[in-house]
Formats: C-alpha cells, structure tokens, sequence
C-alpha cells in the first residue's frame, strides 16, 4: 500500500495535475469557443441533510450542535448540493495488478492521470467529482462523495494513490445497483481500467444495465506496454500472479506472446462494451496524448449533454 508516510512518490504530483489543469483550460477554450454556457442558472445550494463528516470536508460545514449529540464520534456535517451542477463520478481500477508495469511506469499512473484530466475538466465545466475505486473484479468497492473544486480532485487523487479518505460503498445484490445506490442523479460515469480479469464480460453486462440510467463510458488503458519485455536468455522463466498470489512456469516464447495476447484481450473488452451500448476511448501512457483525448472526449459529451 502506498502512503505518504513512507514517502512514496505520487503517480500524478501536484505540479502535473497543474500542468493538466493548463493544457485542459487551453484546450477547452478552443473546443468550446461559441458553444460553451454556463451550467449555473440560479444561486445558492440545496439542503441534502445531515451526514458523518468524511476527509476533505470543511471545517464549517460542521453542525456542532447535532455533533454534540455523537459525542463528537462521529462529527456531523450538514450537506449541501448545487442543484445546477452536473455529477461526474469516475470509476477507478485500484487493483494489485494495476500496480505492475515497466520501466518505472505502472498501469495505475495511466489511471492516476486519466483520473486528474476528467476531473479537471469537471472543474472546467463546474461540475461536481467524485470517485469509486474497485479491486480485482469489482470485489471491493470503495468511494469519495462528489464535490465542486480542484481541492476535491486532488482530494481523489490521494483517496486513489494513497488509499487515504475513502468509505466503503456497501454491496447491494449486483453491481450495477451498487454503483447507482451511490449516485443521488444522473451521472457521467467514465470506467478507467485496463480490463486484464476474469469475468470481464459479466461486468460490462452490469455497467450496461447501470448505462440505462447514467451515462457509462470506457476508458481502456492499453496495457500491452507493460508485458512488452526485454528479450530475455532463459527457456522457461516463472510468473507470479500478485491478484491470486499464485506461481506459474512459462516458455520463453509465451513470454513474447503475452504482450500480442493483452492486446487482443483489451481488443474483445472493447467489443463487449460496445455490444453492451457503450462508448469506448482507448488510452496510453504518454501523458500530453492522454490528456488531450480524454479532454476533448468528456467535452464533445458534456456539450451534447448540456445542449
């Protein structure tokens, strides 16, 4: 697990989510010249009611009388919400395997970064954020409520790099009422993994029911780069699977074909969630063509969603 207490270096920094916030801001102005509005068209915020107080909340939001009632444990928050704003909730791979890569570049600093551009393009659009994180196969599920602001978008990035200030979301009988238990309205739901699990077909099916209600997208982190390995001497050469802790002997020839074998995995996934009525944008790992893409994508959709 990664922590700020053992001083691990973040996947997405504070000065690369500034540099994303830069490149979005120049971006979306000259995608939305003469077609962006505003999404606000009142004032002030909505009363939700009262709720436990969860990391990244402000100190004045605290209701200290209710808080009193708790003995302070736990303390009380009163919860508001812009009823103008869209919801953006992305849904975050933040299994094991993610954490493997090549070169010092894992599958999970794909997924930190794609995290901060659609986040920041809800700032750009004042739309509130918030974030699932799942382990392998939708197991467990963790979240961080949607709020307005890059202070929350940074707030997510920790939740998903560092595993700090998230709640469990509570299981309901499938998948795709779990993740809409979550969502108080209609949202835009971006699915950010690479897919390298089993049952993958099961999970489309969910997030298409879920695509029924909230608009559900892919966005599928090519990982074939990170099983595209150094020509190595040895025959056989022993695997570790850091999901299911298990071992297995592999030929060097399976070896080479793993990385042609990802691709055409990811390729099926793509077809399955098209199949299910869902959009799919493929990604890499070069950070300006990531941003780029993933910034004019949510934008096109947000547009065509606000007009």
């Amino acid at each position: 697990m990664r922590t700020r207490e053992q001083d691990v270096e973040p996947f997405v920094n504070l000065s690369e989510l500034t540099e994303i916030e830069l490149l979005i801001l120049r971006r979306m102005r000259e995608f939305t010249i003469g077609e962006h509005r505003s999404v606000f068209h009142g004032t002030g915020f909505d009363y939700v009611g009262l709720r436990e107080w969860q990391p990244g909340d402000r100190m004045s939001a605290i209701d200290w009388p209710q808080s009193t009632l708790t003995n302070f444990s736990p303390m009380i928050v009163r919860d508001f919400e812009q009823r103008s704003t869209a919801t953006v909730v992305t849904v975050a791979d933040a299994s094991l395997s993610t954490r493997c890569g090549i070169d010092g570049i894992p599958i999970a600093a794909a997924i930190a970064r794609a995290i901060g551009t659609i986040g920041m393009s809800a700032v750009f659009f004042q739309d509130m954020f918030g974030l699932i994180t799942f382990e392998s196969r939708f197991d467990e599920l963790s979240a961080v409520r949607p709020r307005i602001g890059k202070n929350q978008v940074i707030h997510c990035l920790d939740a998903y790099q560092f595993h700090t200030g998230v709640q469990p979301l509570k299981a309901a009988d499938t998948l795709s009422m779990t993740l809409a238990g979550f969502m108080r309205k209609t949202s835009m739901v971006p699915v950010i993994s690479d897919f390298l699990f089993d049952e993958a077909d099961h999970v489309m099916r969910e997030l298409g029911h879920l695509n029924s209600a909230h608009d559900v997208f892919i966005v599928l982190i090519d990982a074939a780069f990170a099983f595209d390995l150094p020509p190595i001497s040895a025959g056989w050469i022993e695997g570790f699977d850091v999901e299911t802790g298990k071992s297995r002997v592999m030929s060097r020839q399976a070896l080479r074909a793993l990385s042609a074998r990802t691709r055409t995995w990811q390729d099926e996934v793509a077809a399955m969630a098209k199949t299910n009525g869902m959009d799919v944008l493929r990604i890499g790992v070069d950070e300006q063509k990531t941003a780029i893409a993933l910034s004019e994508f949510i934008a096109e959709r947000r547009l065509r969603k606000a007009a």
